[in-house]
Parts: C-alpha cells; structure tokens; sequence
C-alpha cells in the first residue's frame, strides 16, 4: 500500500524534475538567441578599437580616424586608431581576426589585408573570408603617372615605346601585392607588354624615386599623386575610373585605350568571425550616415577620395567581384609572395 501510494508520487516528482529542466533549457536557447540582438541594442559601452594596418599618415589611416572621430561623437564612447603596419597588412589584420567577435575591435583596411593576400599567399595566419563584412568606406580613383624623361603623351604612345622597348620600362609600387603592384601586372597583361616591377615599402618612396627619375612610372593613388601632377613634376596620363575625374578634366580614362583597365584604391571594414550581424549593420549604418555629412564630406573629398558607405551584404558582394578580378590577374601573371 505504502508503495502504490508512494510510486505515483515518485514519477511525478520525476516528470516534473524533467519538465522543469526541459523548460530551462528552452529559456535558456531563447535566450542566447535573443542575446545578439540585446547585445547590439546596448552596443557600444566601451571603447572601441580599429586597427588600420598601415602607418599613419596615408589616406587608409585618414579614413580610420574620420570614421573614429564620427563614432566617438555619436556614441559618446572613446574609439581609437590603432596602427599595426607591416607584413602587406597581414600584422593588422591577424590581431583583428583574433580578437573577441563583440564589435569593439574592427579593421579598417586597404584592399591588401582583405582581398588580396589570401590570392597571392599559400598561407595566412587569418582568414580573410571569415572577416564580417561591414562597409566599403571610400574609394580613391587611380592615375597612371610618368617621370617626364619618358617620351610618352598618351596611353597608346606608352603602349607602343613599351613593345620597342621590351622590359627598359621600370614601375614602381607600395610592395608586392599592392594595388599599384597588380595594376602594373595588368597592364602587361593588357597589352602584351613586359615592364619591370619596382617594390617599395609604401607610397613615399615609390613617388620620391620615381620624381627623381630612378623609376619610370606608378599606377597611384590619386590623393598622392595629385600634388606632383599640378605641380609639373609628373605626368598624367590616365585615370582608373571608368569616367574622367573632376580634379583631372583632361585626363582620359584607361579604359578608353584599354577596355576594361579599371582600378581603385579603397578602405573597407570588417569585424572578426562571429560578431553579431546586428551589429556590424548598425556599424555600416553609422558610417554611412557620416559620409552625408557636409563636414565629413567635405574632408573626404579634400583627400581625393569618395565616399561609399555600403551595406554589409554590399560590401561582401563587393570583396568577392575584387578577390576574383586580382586573383585572376596573380594567377596568369604568376606573381610569386614576398620571401
């Protein structure tokens, strides 16, 4: 008797234990699932960091530091510019893809860091498709520029010296993988030309070289470049973009002798794998935001650059076309990694 009596009670108690369980495990996914959306309604509440894997003072770090400035104002919260340069952008963007997945560590960089090293490296200590896409920022058209002493007016006229004249004309650029690197790979490509490529470490001792007449020509950044074309001291003779550029109105595009010769120098941001897609959203809203405003625009366009602001799902549209146009060119080129 004492047993029957006691027996129902046990597989109750039983069933209620597990129910309560099975009721804590269901509160307990609902709330990690809802825990990215909170997290990002309450975002940010300490400072934030990005890491701009150049040295200070080009155009991807400005670009770093107008974003922080923007951030800082709207949210009230410190955000710093960190600059982790060297090793083509792979320092930088290595502690990026290491750091906690919580949106206060992002990466503002160049293309190097995000689309082309994983083409041209066999192996990387991050991984660039894992980064979570945030905006494309700005856009720098590109110029190819000439030291006066090469006797070329025109894109057609510099074809035709370099097929006279094969492997005599020398191109400077930032480093290996570079933009200004590719670009000059591209343009052997193009034409069936072959050129001599230049290494640098960055953008100030490629264009000092070559308006001093050690090298012969640079596919540049606009923004650099500019100064040393109003100023006579080099010469213009196409620009990257598929239009003619308004600080250039007599400069032709390089597609207009190259069909389909098209390259930019851009800044994107990324955070690392797994950060909240709420909040890499309310981060590319933000940033574009700021890119409508007088002043920050004004300051953009004073650089020589564009501003852009695009969506996540945007900017990984755009990483993608990128990775596929460089990587084909490393490929049938057989451009090799730094050693």
């Amino acid at each position: 008797m004492f047993s029957v009596t006691i027996a129902p009670a046990i597989h109750f108690s039983r069933k209620k234990t597990m129910q309560s369980k099975l009721s804590g495990l269901i509160l307990l996914g609902a709330a990690l699932a809802l825990s990215p959306a909170v997290h990002a309604q309450d975002y940010p509440v300490k400072p934030i960091k990005i890491v701009v894997p150049n040295p200070p003072g080009g155009s991807n770090d400005l670009v770093g530091r107008l974003v922080a400035e923007r951030l800082r104002n709207r949210w009230g919260q410190p955000v710093l510019v960190e600059n982790r340069a060297g090793a083509s952008g792979r320092i930088g963007a290595e502690f990026v893809a290491k750091s906690a997945p919580d949106g206060y560590t992002l990466l503002a960089s160049a293309p190097a860091s995000l689309v082309i090293n994983k083409n041209l490296y066999a192996k990387l200590s991050y991984d660039a498709d894992a980064f979570v896409p945030v905006s494309v920022i700005t856009a720098g058209t590109g110029v190819l520029v000439l030291h006066a002493s090469v006797a070329a007016a025109s894109v057609q006229q510099l074809i035709e010296y370099a097929r006279a004249n094969p492997g005599k004309l020398t191109y400077a650029s930032q480093g290996t993988g570079t933009i200004a690197h590719l670009a000059g790979a591209l343009f052997d490509l193009t034409t069936g030309v072959k050129t001599v490529h230049v290494p640098y470490k960055g953008s100030a001792p490629a264009v000092a070289d070559l308006v001093g007449g050690q090298v012969n020509m640079l596919f540049s950044e606009l923004a650099t470049a500019l100064p040393h074309i109003n100023a006579g001291r080099l010469r213009a003779l196409g620009v990257g973009s598929a239009r003619r550029h308004p600080l250039l109105p007599n400069v032709p595009s390089l597609s207009d002798a190259m069909p389909g010769f098209l390259f930019s120098y851009w800044t994107g941001m990324v955070a690392p794998a797994g950060t909240p897609p709420a909040i890499a959203r309310r981060l590319s809203m933000e940033v574009a935001d700021g890119l409508k405003e007088p002043e920050m625009l004004k300051r953009v366009r004073d650089a020589s650059l564009e501003p852009v602001g695009s969506t996540p799902e945007e900017t990984a549209a755009f990483f993608r076309s990128e990775s596929e146009r460089w990587g084909r060119v490393i490929r049938l080129t057989g451009i090799k990694e730094e050693k």
